[in-house]
């Protein structure tokens, strides 16, 4: 009996670590769809293809791994509609609204990079492929005119401390663990008032498409040390999450009040070196 339990808990060790939780991964698992690794902005999906028993025998693997690749296919697509462009705002949506968007990411998924491929013992095949999820993907889903903007100037009632407004910062850190936030392409942070103090309207869309409008994280030492806001990243604390798909972070209108001030000293904002700290 013991030797049982102990298999069970090896199984399901192995299917946590798949599944990101135990090392520490942001892996999100998309309905009908694959899995997209928020930390390394990769979208990966598995495809399966049985062999066609009217066809000669020698033509069945070929079928089957087209099969295989056809599925994948069709689970990429389904994980990149399934993931949140913004608060409101699923890929899904965007596409249905605009022919454009959903010519441009049919095509991007269709350039899918193949990974691994297994031949099964029944004679299926199972194939692994990945997308990027920044780059040509991102260039195709953010609006053509971003950026541009400055965070207005809000009057809280309250200064930003003297340290905010005279140290320079190389990156801005949201510590938003225990709210529910969930990832998204486009996310934004907010003000306890409803101002947004971050988001597309204030970045480059240059490093937008790069390396996506934020970076998510687990573990704010990891955070720390992530090229994108090394070497003296600010780090707030999140009040709330907002929007129907949670993607959006509110701080306390004293931590948007340093933030603006420390934002003047550097374009860290600008540049894109904002990371969010998730569950």
């Amino acid at each position: 009996m013991y030797a049982n339990f102990k298999l069970k808990v090896a199984v399901l060790l192995v299917f946590l670590c798949a599944a990101g939780f135990l090392s520490g991964q942001i892996v999100q698992q998309i309905p009908n769809g694959g899995t997209v690794n928020w930390q390394d902005q990769i979208i990966k999906g598995t495809g399966i293809g049985a062999p066609n028993p009217k066809v000669p025998f020698a033509a069945q693997r070929a079928g089957a791994i087209r099969a295989a690749k056809l599925d994948a296919l069709r689970q990429l697509l389904e994980t990149v509609k399934g993931m949140n462009l913004t608060a409101e705002t699923t890929v899904r949506n965007a596409m249905v609204e605009n022919d454009v968007i959903q010519t441009r990411v049919s095509g991007i998924v269709k350039n899918f990079r193949e990974t691994d491929i297994r031949y099964l013992s029944d004679g299926s095949v199972e194939v692994d492929v990945e997308i990027p999820l920044s780059g040509i993907l991102l260039d195709a889903l953010l609006p053509q005119q971003i950026g541009g903007q400055t965070p207005a100037q809000v009057q809280y009632g309250v200064a930003p401390q003297p340290a905010y407004a005279n140290a320079v910062y190389s990156g801005l850190i949201i510590d938003a663990r225990g709210l529910g936030l969930r990832p998204a392409m486009a996310p934004r942070i907010l003000d306890e008032n409803g101002n947004e103090i971050y988001g597309t309207g204030f970045v480059s869309r240059d490093y937008a498409v790069q390396i996506g409008v934020v970076g998510y994280e687990k573990n704010i030492a990891r955070a720390k040390s992530n090229e994108r806001v090394k070497d003296n990243p600010m780090v707030v604390k999140a009040v709330s999450v907002s929007g129907t798909n949670k993607t959006d972070i509110v701080v306390s209108n004293a931590d948007a009040a340093n933030i603006l001030a420390a934002g003047k000293n550097l374009n860290f904002m600008e540049q894109c070196k904002v990371m969010f700290i998730l569950d």
